[in-house]
Formats: C-alpha cells, sequence, structure tokens
C-alpha cells in the first residue's frame, strides 16, 4: 500500500469536476466514431473519412498552446464554461450541415474549443486534488474518461444507425449544455493566483520528453478514434464498437487498481511497463485473424497501458509546474497529445483504407514500441531527482 496521507479526494469539489470530465468524454466519443460514418453518407471515402479528426486534433494540438495559457490568465473555470457553450454551438451546426466543406471548415475551430475545455478541466483538477495524493487522485480523476469512452461510442452508433445524425447532434447539443451549466456549480478559481503573470512560455525539458511519449502513445490512439467501429461495421460483428468500448474497460480496471493501490511511492518506476502494455494492444489489434475477441482483447491491453501512461505522464507534470501556469503546461501536453491523435489518424487511416487493417494496426504496434526506451529514460531521470 503506499503510505501517502489521508486527505480526502472525493469531496464535493472533485465530484463535480469528475462529472464534468465523465460528461465530456461521454459526449465527445459519441461524435468521434460516428463523424467518420457521417462523412462517407455525405460522399467521403474510408481513406479520407479519417480526415476529419486529423484537422480536428490539429485545431486541438495548434490551440491547445493558446487556450492553455488563456486559462491561467481569465481562469480555468471560465474557460471550462465558455468552450462547452462554443462545442454546443458547432454540435448544432453539424446536425443540419449536408456539405463536406463546412464539416472540415469547423473542424480546426472545433478542435480549438476542445482544447480548451481539456487543458482547463486538467488544470482545474489540480488544484482540486490534494498534492499528497495526487497519484490517486488523478487515476481517480481518470476513470471519468475512460467511462465516458466506454458509453459514448456505443450510444453513438447505436443512435446513428437507429435515428440518425440530427438527433445525434441534437443529444450532443444537449450534453454540452449540461457541461455549460455544470461548470457555473464547479468552485470558482483562487483569488490567489496571480493571473496576470501568465503567458505564452517555452516548455522546458521536462515537459518535452514527457510530451514525446505522449504523442508516440496518442498515434495509435487517433487511429482507434477513427477506425475501430468501422472495422466493427465492417467485419458486421453484433458489437461494432467493442474495440473502443472495451478499451475504455481496460481505463477503468487500471485506474481503479491504482486507485486502491496507489502504485507506492514512486509511481514513475512503472512508467516502461505501463507503455510496454499498451504496445502489447497494437499488436494483437495487428493480427490476421480473429473478430470481436481480437477487438475486446486489444482495446483492454491498450486501453489499461495507455491510461496509465498518461497519469503517470500527468502525476510527473504537476509535481514541477506551479499553479498559476498549469494551464500553459497542459496546453504543450495536449498539443504532443493531440498532434499525434491527428498524425496516427490521418498515417494509419490512409493505410488502412489503401490497404488493410491489418497494415494500419501494425505500423501502429511499431510507433508504439519507440516509447518504450523513451518510458525508461523518464523513468530513471524522475528517480534520480528523489
Amino acid at each position: 500500500m503506499n503510505p501517502e496521507s489521508n486527505e480526502a479526494i472525493w469531496t464535493p469539489s472533485f465530484i463535480l469536476i469528475w462529472f464534468f470530465a465523465l460528461l465530456t468524454f461521454f459526449s465527445a466519443f459519441q461524435l468521434f466514431p460516428t463523424a467518420p460514418l457521417r462523412l462517407q453518407e455525405l460522399g467521403s471515402s474510408l481513406a479520407d473519412s479519417g480526415l476529419f479528426l486529423s484537422i480536428f486534433t490539429l485545431g486541438s494540438s495548434i490551440g491547445a498552446l493558446f487556450t492553455g495559457a488563456i486559462g491561467d490568465r481569465i481562469g480555468h473555470r471560465r474557460m471550462m464554461i465558455f468552450s462547452s457553450l462554443m462545442f454546443m454551438l458547432i454540435s448544432g451546426i453539424y446536425g443540419f450541415t449536408n456539405s463536406l466543406l463546412t464539416f472540415y471548415s469547423l473542424a480546426p475551430f472545433h478542435g480549438v474549443v476542445w482544447s480548451g475545455i481539456l487543458t482547463s478541466a486538467s488544470a482545474k483538477a489540480g488544484s482540486i486534488i490534494p498534492e499528497t495524493r495526487r497519484t490517486q487522485g488523478f487515476a481517480l480523476y481518470g476513470l471519468a474518461g475512460p467511462i465516458g469512452v466506454i458509453l459514448g461510442p456505443t450510444a453513438g452508433v447505436t443512435i446513428y444507425q437507429s435515428f440518425g445524425w440530427k438527433m445525434e447532434c441534437l443529444g450532443l447539443v444537449l450534453c454540452f449544455g449540461t457541461l455549460s451549466i455544470l461548470g457555473l456549480i464547479i468552485p470558482k478559481d483562487p483569488k490567489s493566483i496571480d493571473r496576470h503573470s501568465s503567458h505564452l512560455q517555452k516548455p522546458n525539458r521536462l515537459i518535452l520528453e514527457l510530451s514525446s511519449l505522449l504523442f508516440i502513445q496518442a498515434i495509435a490512439y487517433g487511429a482507434l478514434n477513427s477506425y475501430s467501429a468501422q472495422e466493427g461495421l465492417g467485419l458486421n460483428l453484433r458489437w461494432p464498437a467493442a474495440g473502443l468500448a472495451s478499451m475504455g474497460l481496460g481505463m477503468v480496471i487500471m485506474r481503479i487498481i491504482v486507485g486502491i493501490t496507489g502504485l507506492g511511492q514512486q509511481p514513475i518506476i512503472h512508467l516502461p511497463r505501463m507503455a510496454i502494455l499498451a504496445t502489447l494492444g497494437l499488436i494483437v489489434l495487428s493480427l490476421p485473424f480473429g473478430g470481436l475477441e481480437r477487438l475486446v482483447i486489444a482495446g483492454l491491453l491498450f486501453g489499461a497501458g495507455y491510461s496509465m501512461v498518461f497519469t503517470l505522464l500527468n502525476t510527473a507534470l504537476l509535481d514541477t509546474v506551479p499553479e498559476e501556469s498549469r494551464g500553459t503546461a497542459f496546453g504543450t501536453f495536449m498539443f504532443a497529445f493531440d498532434a499525434g491523435i491527428g498524425l496516427g489518424s490521418w498515417i494509419l487511416g490512409y493505410l488502412i483504407g489503401t490497404y488493410s487493417y491489418q497494415l494500419g494496426w501494425s505500423v501502429g504496434a511499431f510507433f508504439m514500441t519507440l516509447g518504450i526506451p523513451l518510458a525508461y529514460q523518464i523513468r530513471g531521470q524522475r528517480l534520480a531527482l528523489h
């Protein structure tokens, strides 16, 4: 067991930010796997259908460099509310457009809004979780996203197939409207923080190293978001969203374990094995046999490993960044994350659409292996500081 303090994690403020994250991911992951389906309905090819997520994450990655700093300056809570309202507006426009051009034109602005939600919510959570229980706190906070990933794709695909695209977008409008109201209930940011000193800063070496590993992991993650459900539909599986839902379940299982154990006094020692676990998931996914069981096993392995890589990198980031600059730091983090997602959705999507799913997943597994030596390097450097 981890001998951390007994400071409470599940405070009212933590519960509110936890539900905010849950609804955010539940809503967004209804859109991510179904937007490519809608694009194909409007005339896009299989290979090009992943371009939406690539453009979306291009906007998100670049936007995160600025929205993080803006959140530091105006307040993370205000940024959460504003971004939720903008997400609601854009979701409504998606529901009524029949133009591929409109879809792709909105995608980068939509990505900027998404970055505003993620950077501000992460920074806000960092101010709520007790410093002495950071790993456990972020593991538990991180449960919200995976649960949303479990429920969102299945709900999105089901609504899309049963009721159509407009009804799905109406549901997204309601979800993000609820998020903006929830943001009003979350406690205001501390007045003691000097927000006037916040500005776009050059990331230090630590942030760059942490972001590089996250970038590598996100390449596979991006392709999974765009193409896992499409592969399930192409195989005529009774549960086409099995890959994404299993990935979310793997995240939940691993985070529950960490929430209980805390992973000891130096959780960073587990970073390489978590990177290896995520890589195994992509290797299973690239196998030339297996249908539903392959997607489920791959999703569980990738979700469990990737989830904790993200948590351990978050903890290391918070250990060195002061509260008044956390939005900026998370902005750099999200830049790497979304750039990886966009690159993965584009490159692996091209390979999947032009050649085969197996080739796309195999190249994704290759990229994942590049992160393992980096994980060992980060672990060694972090342990040397303690």
